[in-house]
């Protein structure tokens, strides 16, 4: 396939990396984007229709975000491009200053299986109630650009990541040529920052030929995709630090991991869970989590995290959570708040550790506290092949 001439030409970066661990393959950096520099690694928290579940933008704010995401397959559909374009952007009807990513709504072909068709000229939606939907390069990148985000990513043929067989390939290439139809469609550039997506499965032969396609377009940024499926996790690492080797180290990379996928080279995270588990009674901390429902907290009167400074952790005790979420349904925002705050308090720390030339002792620390001497083999694995030894 030709390559098209991409976005980026006659851009700056959009990657700064200030700092290497010089062992393993971990770095720190800074996004450059419009709404603010972006320390990195960064975790993302996702608020799929404009809000975060369970917590407020000023709240996102207050706690240090940067960069929160959105997706454009949602919005798209309610309130739609015109009611977000007429509030001034994604921005203006988030009352959001700061950066936004907007996913394409390619995970939808995953997630939404039974509802979609997926054909080369897109993926037809057709829900239980409304017309049907198609979802194309040009309507994605049209969408994106109505709503006006920082980053913006390409429409991917996306299979789920246990698919094997042909339907794998067809995805991977049909990932590339829309990619190529995304760069065409966008507008914005100079203003937006298209990534592509690397697909592929868990096939190496597949993965080479799309990153040798894909990094062959001038994009300013690049996902890992078509992960955190349901694979095996041994297999899922292997997979990353595959794509990381093979991919720009002045272009930031994004994936759905933490703190193992930053020694494999990441840069970007997002993930529902901090939201989700919250809305379970669920609090994450550097132990692993609390489900705050249990009888054992009902007389605990420490705060979740005795070292966490997030509003919920200064003024509310365990036994106040655990009394509350037999009640209230704010309890389930003041864990939101924390659990949020955690993941952002967590990549921080991960930053400073590679910036102070500390990260190998950093990961074998926080290993320790999460699973003491039984790790997982498949994290144990993933270190070991950057040159991390949890022992």
């Amino acid at each position: 396939m030709a390559a098209p001439s991409g976005t980026g030409a006659g851009r700056a970066p959009l990657l700064r990396v200030v700092a290497e661990c010089g062992q393993s393959m971990a770095r720190a950096g800074e996004l450059l984007l419009p709404h603010g520099t972006v320390p990195c690694p960064v975790f993302m928290p996702v608020g799929t229709r404009g809000t975060a579940k369970g917590i407020t933008a000023e709240q996102l704010r207050a706690l240090g975000c940067g960069l929160c995401l959105g997706n454009a397959y949602h919005l798209g559909t309610a309130p739609g491009p015109d009611v977000v374009q007429r509030a001034g952007g994604l921005h203006g009807f988030m009352g959001w200053s700061r950066n936004l990513l907007t996913d394409s709504g390619g995970f939808q072909m995953v997630s939404l299986l039974a509802l979609c068709e997926v054909s080369e000229e897109g993926v037809r939606f057709r829900p239980p109630r409304g017309p049907a939907v198609l979802l194309s390069p040009e309507r994605c990148m049209a969408l994106q650009n109505a709503l006006g985000a920082d980053i913006v990513m390409q429409l991917d043929d996306v299979v789920s990541s246990t698919q094997t067989g042909p339907r794998v390939e067809e995805a991977m290439l049909r990932s590339v040529r829309w990619l190529d139809r995304c760069i065409a469609a966008h507008r914005r550039p100079t203003e937006q920052n298209l990534f592509a997506i690397i697909q592929g499965g868990l096939s190496p032969t597949l993965r080479r030929r799309c990153l040798a396609e894909m990094t062959q377009r001038d994009v300013p940024g690049f996902a890992i995709g078509g992960l955190s499926g349901g694979e095996d996790k041994e297999l899922f690492w292997r997979t990353v630090k595959f794509s990381t080797e093979r991919l720009p180290t002045h272009k930031p990379r994004y994936d759905t991991d933490l703190v193992v996928c930053v020694a494999l080279g990441c840069d970007m995270f997002d993930c529902v869970f901090p939201t989700r588990t919250a809305r379970f009674g669920s609090a994450l901390g550097p132990w692993g989590s609390l489900q705050l429902k249990n009888r054992q907290f009902a007389k605990d009167f420490r705060p979740i995290d005795e070292d966490c400074d997030c509003p919920t952790c200064q003024r509310h005790s365990r036994a106040f959570l655990h009394a509350l979420l037999r009640s209230d349904p704010a309890a389930l925002h003041h864990i939101t708040v924390h659990n949020i705050a955690y993941q952002l308090r967590l990549m921080r720390a991960v930053r400073d550790s590679i910036v102070g030339r500390r990260f190998p002792a950093f990961v074998r620390d926080f290993m320790r506290r999460r699973y003491g001497a039984n790790p997982p083999s498949w994290a144990e694995a993933a270190l070991r092949s950057v040159g991390i030894e949890l022992s």
